[in-house]
């Protein structure tokens, strides 16, 4: 049998690394985000449709190098196409190893449209919609 302070410990860890599709929403939208947003895949699918605000920054082209232009205790939220998708998690890892702050939004793309909210298409971040 697993304890209640186990159970509870678990799900406190998961919202430590992990946010939603509503509130990253509700935080663009507000101009109150306190995260930098990141597409995780590669440009082809950020320019055929991303979260509007979002910055492409593929997984694969995380380095120290790219990321010189944030300061050190900048909040990345990584996302990609959705649950059936890694490059968030990938993502996440090198910017953990990295010393950066790091969370997934793992609905991704997926979960973006099922909550209702619109995409941005192009090579450029767009605006959340308010």
């Amino acid at each position: 049998s697993v304890s209640k302070a186990s159970r509870a410990a678990h799900f406190a860890a998961r919202l430590a690394f992990e946010t939603d599709c509503a509130d990253v929403h509700a935080a663009l939208a507000e101009g109150v985000a306190d995260f930098v947003l990141v597409e995780a895949r590669g440009p082809a699918a950020y320019a055929r449709g991303h979260v509007p605000g979002a910055l492409n920054l593929p997984h694969r082209e995380i380095t120290e190098a790219r990321l010189a232009g944030f300061p050190p205790e900048t909040l990345f939220v990584a996302y990609c196409a959705g649950p059936h998708c890694n490059a968030a998690d990938q993502a996440a890892l090198k910017l953990a190893r990295l010393g950066r702050r790091v969370k997934v939004m793992p609905g991704g793309i997926l979960g973006w449209l099922a909550e209702g909210y619109p995409l941005a298409e192009g090579e450029e971040p767009g605006r959340p919609a308010a």
